[in-house]
């Protein structure tokens, strides 16, 4: 999943647009794209939208971030996903481990078969991520929420050194978890050279992918997480480890660099992700 594209439940009218464009998952919105007066009608939409041919059909990946536990809307948005296809549900300003597995508990009971894809983007929600992201068997990863997190504690959301600190702290607490961690969203529509610096920043951390709020950012995701030539060394790498293996070696010069155990588990990995182990 190298590209999340965001299409708010309120323009419907981009539903069909989104499907047929590039991005590997659509994020249908029913959180902070939707104003209050119209949650009900931009979810009767989305429910329509979900039970259509073209989205049945589809090979993309269906997310629907809903309302947060607290809000007056999440009972209503969880019940109205019973039964639709849908791959993740998108939990926005999860604050606990607690919080998650009652989510988590509600989907079982509702029977909604989708995984639980959990956003940190408040500071307590940052301080408890490992937590969360091991709080149930359903979350199958973080997702980056800055522009939140950063605005409430008044951080600089165009300074990469912060941007990477907080990256890096939500990366290794879905990785004590085995879980993904997935980049948020970039909002500056006029700077594509943000957007892609921080996608490089995310890919080098070991983020999958980035979430996109507009087409062109699509575009710019799949090429900065494309793990095109990261497999094909991973699968050079394993087959160099063989044939050394064979004379007994545990240690091998590859590509001009010593390689050893843990870059042979780190391609394998490689390929793990992949979809190839």
């Amino acid at each position: 999943m190298r590209s999340k594209l965001f299409v708010p439940c309120s323009r419907p009218e981009f539903f069909a647009k989104a499907l047929a464009g590039d991005a590997d998952a659509l994020s249908f919105d029913l959180e902070d794209a939707v104003p209050d007066s119209d949650k009900a009608a931009a979810r009767l939409r989305l429910v329509e939208w979900l039970r259509s041919d073209a989205v049945l059909s589809s090979a993309k990946r269906m997310i629907v971030r809903i309302n947060a536990l607290e809000s007056p809307f999440f009972a209503d948005d969880l019940a109205a996903l019973a039964g639709l296809r849908v791959d993740c549900v998108n939990l926005p300003k999860a604050a606990s481990p607690v919080a998650v597995r009652m989510v988590a508990v509600q989907m079982e009971a509702a029977g909604i078969a989708a995984g639980l894809l959990v956003n940190i983007e408040t500071p307590r929600g940052i301080s408890q991520a490992a937590g969360i992201a091991g709080a149930h068997p359903r979350v199958v990863g973080l997702q980056v929420g800055l522009n939140d997190l950063f605005a409430s504690l008044g951080v600089d959301r165009h300074d990469l050194r912060h941007v990477q600190t907080a990256l890096w702290s939500i990366r290794l607490a879905a990785g004590e978890a085995a879980r993904f961690a997935f980049d948020g969203a970039w909002p500056d529509l006029a700077d594509d050279d943000g957007f892609r610096a921080e996608a490089e920043l995310a890919r080098s951390l070991g983020y999958p992918g980035k979430s996109c709020i507009h087409p062109r950012q699509v575009t710019i995701a799949n090429a900065v997480f494309d793990k095109g030539e990261d497999v094909a060394r991973a699968r050079r790498l394993l087959a160099a480890a063989a044939e050394a293996g064979t004379r007994g070696h545990g240690a091998f010069l590859f590509d001009g660099a010593m390689a050893d155990a843990p870059a042979v588990a780190a391609a394998r990995e490689t390929l793990r992700r992949a979809g190839e182990a």
